[in-house]
């Protein structure tokens, strides 16, 4: 979009086009995941994405690529993806015993660390040798997910009983969570604490501003919450937790703020990797035991739904915490607004371990 248009606005409206969609559907989602085959209702969103990758490679080839197709095919993909990720994420328990499903959703997120390491340097690569070689790529390794989707086993499901679409169906995934405080706790801490802890949106000001690393530092200091939290999951798919969940996950988001306090008034370049490591690791730990803990806490034939509600809730912390962050620190500087970011998420913690103390309390995944 930039290469096309030069205009940091229009390369912002990528990013809304994407995240409106997954807003308005989210209801919508749930039902469906929660209706109809998970597999299934993955495999085909993988093959439009990668119709529209197909699309956006034939416009860029035959030069009618522009801000406007490029908007239409976002919005396109984010509505694939507000079906796909409820639906990947309430398949996965039925691919998986629940004693290994801690390790499942470990491995889970060790792949999509390995990814955000690779891909950025690879599509970077990619793009320099041209717009057609990003493009083909995509278009390629979607329809590989695809197919590779199709050939996932899954284990006989129970039947689940015929619910007719109503306003109260529509909403009871809202209403389940709300009635449980372990898993409102669990969905509404992640919102909260990232929404709070968004420092690494302020990296590019750290690698110029404070650190005046330039542009490589900038990329070690991209690639370093990855690295910690490749490391931290597969350290958690071979040694799973089992203990003591409840204070674990809030002794996570507490490292996960003073690692982000510490990058905050590091001057140094090696300090604040350091941090960014901790801030990685710390914040998988919270990742797999919240994750965990929403798929065991809720029976399958809701799991479409409160898998769409806590989507929603990750993509707004997400959304939100860039723009907070950036908000915070043209209102009070830079190294300020990270800082307070990281007392807030601490802050968070506490507060919802006096909100939550079932969650505070709870030993095992597996526990109700």
């Amino acid at each position: 979009m930039y290469d096309i248009t030069h205009d940091a606005f229009s390369l912002g409206l990528v990013g809304l086009a994407q995240f409106i969609p997954m807003v308005l559907l989210t209801l919508v989602v749930g039902q469906v995941a929660d209706r109809f085959d998970r597999k299934r209702i993955v495999f085909l969103c993988q093959i439009i994405e990668a119709l529209i990758a197909g699309l956006l490679l034939y416009g860029n080839i035959a030069n009618w690529l522009g801000r406007e197709q490029i908007l239409i095919a976002a919005s396109v993909l984010g509505a694939c993806r507000a079906f796909e990720g409820p639906s990947s994420s309430a398949l996965l328990p039925q691919l998986v015993p629940n004693n290994i499903l801690q390790q499942a959703i470990a491995w889970s997120t060790s792949a999509g660390q390995t990814a955000q390491i690779i891909g950025p340097s690879l599509g970077g690569l990619l793009f320099s040798l041209g717009q057609t070689y990003v493009y083909c790529t995509v278009t390629i390794a979607l329809f590989v997910s695809a197919i590779l989707t199709y050939l996932i086993k899954t284990e006989r499901r129970t039947v689940r009983k015929s619910e007719p679409v109503s306003i109260r169906s529509i909403f009871s995934g809202l209403e389940f969570v709300y009635r449980h405080p372990i898993i409102l706790g669990t969905i509404s801490l992640d919102l909260f604490a990232v929404l709070l802890g968004g420092a690494t949106a302020l990296l590019p000001i750290f690698a110029q501003d404070i650190l005046q690393t330039g542009p490589w530092g900038l990329g070690l200091m991209r690639t370093a919450p990855a690295i910690g939290a490749l490391s931290m999951s597969i350290i958690l798919a071979s040694f799973p937790l089992k203990k003591s969940i409840g204070p674990k996950l809030f002794g996570a988001l507490c490292i996960f703020g003073l690692a982000t306090m510490l990058f905050a008034v590091s001057t140094n370049l090696f300090v604040s990797l350091f941090a960014l490591v901790l801030i990685g690791a710390s914040d998988v730990v919270s990742v797999v035991i919240r994750s965990s803990l929403v798929q065991l806490q809720t029976p399958d034939e809701m799991r479409g739904r409160v898998n769409a509600v806590n989507s929603l809730f990750i993509g707004t912390s997400n959304q939100l915490g860039e723009f907070e962050s950036g908000t915070m620190a043209g209102l009070i500087g830079t190294v300020p607004a990270a800082f307070v970011g990281g007392l807030g998420t601490i802050i968070v913690a506490g507060l919802w371990m006096y909100l939550f103390p079932s969650l505070r309390r709870i030993r095992s995944l597996s526990e109700r």
